[in-house]
């Protein structure tokens, strides 16, 4: 059998969440390291960007929670970990991870988990399911956030040991605004129907209650009256994901502010550095906490002003007051005033925080810095 290090991660769809996009970057970073790297996925729209010279896919149903398919996954898996002679084996969620979990101990293997969020549980069982999760060799949180929760609640499961913090990464050389062409600048705000004439406020995220999205209608009502009406566009971009119960509601809350002029709902961005470099300001107004919080550091790595609830990750990502600004969660009134302070402040204090945030990107959230101290943990496991 080669001695090179061989992992196998196991995803339930490769989408572009960031649990799906740190496998990517990671599964592309192990062979310029001198290792072999495995997929098992059920689907996802990354796969198509998988360079499968380099990366093995494989496709099996582990985005199944039926307790038949985690059974008959993880005799897939015991089959392609000896078939392949793999070393270890990195379940990214809680059904492939109870498949990976059999299949690691029938053939010995080690075994690492990722908790990229933070579960929700309202009885024993689900808090058992969920526990999976720190049942591994080696369990990986993607944030000082997400480390608090793991503690907090699953500290009977879990050795200390082998319990660690590696902040997920963006890829700074993709999230680059140097790297956009003015021609792309102004086909996308044809598309969406703006001008480059007012200041323009993005809120990217899907469409679900607990992002904001009520908040952040109610707060852009609020600067209206500071303002004056029509003192700006927005952009809510993202997709309801089939709910669209609550993506009716914000709309008709939209039209009653009378913000339809120019607040638009665009569920769809091919190229998110583009939409990043057109916006003057970012929010991300969560009310509930982001393990992590990816528009956070898209947004610095953009050189852009953000502004994001003092909850959860984002008390991390973001150096108040420096490289953006921290709202009080879940008030429209906070979120206004901050509003209103960025789009009054002047060229050089933005041009200030562009360059502070991209710093604080580059050295603590860079793609390359998340994958190289996880392949580091991966040969201290092994050694």
């Amino acid at each position: 059998m080669s001695s090179k290090l061989k992992v196998l991660q196991v995803i339930p769809k490769l989408g572009y969440g960031g649990a799906e996009t740190g496998c990517f970057d990671l599964a592309h970073y192990l062979p310029e390291n001198n290792c072999y790297s495995y997929i098992v996925t059920s689907g996802g729209e990354l796969l198509k960007f998988v360079d499968q010279k380099k990366v093995k896919l494989i496709r099996l149903p582990v985005h199944s929670k039926n307790p038949i398919f985690i059974f008959f996954n993880s005799i897939a898996l015991v089959f392609i970990i000896l078939f392949y002679g793999i070393s270890i084996v990195h379940a990214r969620s809680r059904a492939p991870a109870w498949s990976c979990l059999i299949a690691t101990k029938i053939t010995r293997r080690k075994f690492v988990t990722t908790f990229h969020g933070t579960y929700n549980f309202k009885n024993p069982i689900k808090k058992f399911y969920n526990s999976i999760m720190v049942r591994s060799n080696l369990v990986i949180a993607g944030s000082n956030f997400t480390f608090s929760h793991i503690k907090d609640n699953y500290s009977k499961y879990l050795n200390l040991k082998k319990f660690m913090v590696i902040f997920r990464g963006i890829n700074v050389d993709y999230f680059d605004s140097s790297t956009t062409l003015e021609v792309e600048e102004n086909d996308l705000l044809l598309k969406w129907g703006l001008n480059r004439d007012k200041k323009i406020i993005l809120m990217p995220g899907r469409l679900t209650a607990w992002k904001g999205q009520e908040i952040f209608i109610e707060a852009l009502n609020l600067v209206n009256k500071e303002l004056g009406y029509q003192s700006f566009y927005a952009v809510i971009l993202g997709s309801d994901q089939g709910r669209d119960v609550y993506a009716k509601k914000i709309k008709r809350l939209a039209e009653q502010y009378r913000l339809t002029g120019y607040l638009k709902f665009v569920e769809h961005c091919g190229n998110m550095p583009l939409a990043y470099k057109l916006s003057d300001l970012v929010v991300s107004a969560s009310i509930e906490p982001e393990a992590f919080g990816r528009v956070a550091i898209e947004a610095q790595s953009m050189e852009k002003p953000i502004i994001a609830s003092d909850i959860g990750g984002s008390n991390e990502t973001i150096i108040n007051n420096e490289t953006g600004f921290l709202f009080k969660s879940g008030n429209p009134e906070s979120l206004s005033k901050k509003i209103v302070e960025v789009l009054n402040l002047d060229q050089s204090r933005l041009k200030s925080i562009g360059i502070e945030g991209r710093k604080n990107i580059i050295k603590k959230f860079n793609v390359e810095k998340m994958c190289f101290s996880t392949y580091s943990e991966y040969k201290k496991l092994l050694n």
